[in-house]
């Protein structure tokens, strides 16, 4: 039996505090959200004695989340203070990764040519300078305008136009901007008959689900161009974007179309801390039930949650890599 273990650290300019107690800590993560998200929930009393914790932990703290059993913890998040909430019976502490830095203003511009790597690392610059910027889907733009808007308003921008996977490693301090499935962050083994609770896992086959991608672009003059792939007579998805090349149009609907349609399995599991696994870890699924289904999938979203009913995980699989 394995005893559970955790450390929850805030950290501020002047001092660190560590929480004595939790009710329940629930950590979101994935390379398809913009952000990663942490809310540790207390009890608003402890012996009739309201907490009062708000000189020690701000808006703004640093926060460093530790998970594991037997003295054995995994840093699971890295991030700060977003906000902290007072519910009926409990407080709620929000967290968010470094996205929550880049919820500032920036210039104002007009940025023609350009590229998602440049955009990027002129809001980095901004906002903060030690961050680096790890960029592989360099989609080009003839015009990008940037107007009253935050950096967290551009990245935005830049995920919608360019379908790219965009998300901070807090504490290495890089923001990365990759095409889905390519970044790789490590390896994970999962067997439904040893270290998986339940499934809720279907296999799909890209031959039963046709998928027509069409990108729409406007040019500097004010023409509309468009690109369609895939079957013609699927399912319709028509993305719109910006001043965006031509040649990187057919390269945001192969992103798409690959997002869509792909053979393998689809879904989730449900599994505990151990082992650890994050975004962009490559898992190795089988089952001896059913041995056709073995393969080896691109995990793109964790789900972990911590409280004294145990540690659980929800997994989502992406594409089969292999």
């Amino acid at each position: 039996m394995l005893d559970m273990d955790w450390k929850i650290t805030f950290k501020t300019k002047e001092a660190s505090y560590q929480l004595m107690l939790i009710s329940e800590v629930e950590i979101d993560e994935s390379v398809e959200n913009l952000v990663d998200t942490a809310i540790i929930t207390l009890p608003e009393a402890v012996m009739n004695q309201v907490l009062n914790f708000e000189e020690k932990i701000v808006r703004g703290s640093e926060v460093l989340i530790e998970l594991g059993y037997d003295k054995n913890l995994e840093k699971e998040f890295v991030g700060y203070v977003q906000d902290i909430v007072a519910n009926d019976s409990s407080l709620q502490i929000v967290c968010e990764d470094a996205l929550f830095l880049f919820r500032v203003g920036v210039k104002d511009a007009e940025m023609k040519p350009t590229s998602s790597k440049k955009i990027a690392e002129s809001i980095v610059d901004q906002i903060d300078k030690t961050f680096k910027v790890s960029c592989d889907y360099d989609i080009g733009f003839e015009k990008f305008i940037i107007h009253q808007a935050t950096g967290y308003d551009v990245l935005k921008k830049l995920q919608e136009e360019t379908k790219a996977n965009i998300y901070f490693d807090t504490d290495s301090k890089v923001l990365h901007i990759h095409a889905p499935y390519l970044e790789k962050g490590g390896d994970v083994v999962y067997s439904m008959q040893e270290n998986i609770g339940k499934s809720s896992l279907d296999y799909k086959r890209a031959i039963d689900k046709k998928v027509e991608v069409t990108i729409e672009s406007i040019d500097l003059k004010g023409n509309v161009r468009s690109y369609t792939t895939g079957t013609t007579g699927g399912d319709k998805i028509t993305i719109k974007v910006g001043a965006v090349t031509e040649s990187d149009m057919k390269k945001i609907a192969a992103t798409v179309l690959q997002q869509n349609n792909y053979d393998g399995l689809d879904g989730s599991i449900d599994t505990w801390l151990i082992p650890f696994v994050k975004p962009t870890y490559s898992a190795h699924y089988s089952d001896d039930d059913y041995p056709d289904k073995k393969g080896i999938y691109y995990v793109v979203s964790t789900k972990t949650t911590f409280s004294n009913a145990g540690g659980k995980r929800v997994v989502k699989f992406g594409i089969k890599l292999g």
